[in-house]
């Protein structure tokens, strides 16, 4: 159900009898980049105490394995949840049918998995075919701005780019922290070809149905299926073009757009969702059961 005027529920409880399966968002909802969200994994699994499935959809730029290990580390239990789709997953797939095999990573060390077991090999930018960027290397002290010289370079050489994660920024605690797609929109001003992977394109929500199908023993209609977010460009706008009813949660990313964080001012999120051309099914202030 697409509408600008979301109702504001109690809790998922209100929402779970019409769905069989869950798309979870992860970053924003479950957790702040520091610690997990109590009430909203204690949401997920009363869903799936009920007889619910839970995949989560993130676009970490990572495969789903260090995933699970850095969601218990926040404090998130696996019982919450069924399965990971991630970004890093995806962006693996399309790596590992590109004709070239140079890769120039940009992006921290922790997302060197993403490589693992792929037929090419990391370079250096003089010898690379293909840059595949996953963040900023320091996340913590830098700026997209940091990187115009280098991407400026890329781009002139005409190098294919493949972005592991769409986000501009995340929160992390308290916070903004600029994410890969902030590098991947300054290299497109700079002319160079994007390959954009993660929410909200098409390719993590095929995956992302294939495993709730496989979990349901069959196939699902899209009504089916409730997505779970907090961001619009990403989360909302990426749900709502694959047909999925939407649970917007405004106490993630933009919780400061809509007036008191715990109590949206649903004049201010119809506005927003009417100039976004978004829609939702409903609205919470942050995933509760």
């Amino acid at each position: 159900m697409k509408d600008v005027h979301p109702p504001l529920v109690s809790g998922l409880s209100v929402l779970a009898p019409r769905y069989r399966a869950v798309l979870s968002d992860v970053w924003g909802v479950l957790h702040n980049g520091m610690t997990a969200f109590r009430p909203a994994h204690e949401a997920l699994s009363a869903y799936r105490a009920g007889g619910g499935k839970v995949v989560l959809i993130t676009n970490a730029p990572r495969p789903a394995g260090p995933i699970h290990q850095q969601l218990a580390g926040y404090g998130v239990p696996r019982h919450a949840y069924d399965d990971i789709v991630t970004s890093g997953d995806v962006t693996r797939d399309l790596l590992a049918t590109r004709p070239e095999r140079a890769v120039i990573h940009i992006g921290p060390d922790r997302d060197l998995t993403l490589y693992d077991g792929l037929p090419g090999r990391l370079a250096d930018d003089a010898a690379g075919e293909i840059v595949s960027v996953t963040g900023l290397l320091d996340d913590d002290i830098e700026s997209p701005d940091d990187y115009r010289d280098r991407l400026a370079a890329l781009a002139a050489r005409k190098l294919p780019m493949v972005c592991a994660n769409p986000d501009i920024v995340v929160e992390r605690g308290d916070k903004l922290v600029w994410c890969a797609g902030a590098l991947a929109r300054l290299y497109e001003e700079f002319g160079g070809e994007v390959i954009m992977l993660g929410k909200p394109f098409r390719p993590i929500y095929d995956a992302a149905r294939a495993r709730i199908e496989a979990l349901c023993s069959g196939s699902l209609g899209n009504r089916d299926i409730l997505a779970i977010g907090d961001g619009l460009p990403t989360d909302i706008r990426g749900a709502d073009a694959q047909g999925f009813d939407v649970l917007f949660v405004t106490g993630g990313i933009h919780a400061a757009d809509f007036g008191d964080p715990e109590a949206p001012d649903l004049a201010l999120v119809a506005a927003r969702l009417r100039s976004e051309g978004l829609g939702a099914a409903a609205v919470m202030p942050r995933l509760v059961w």
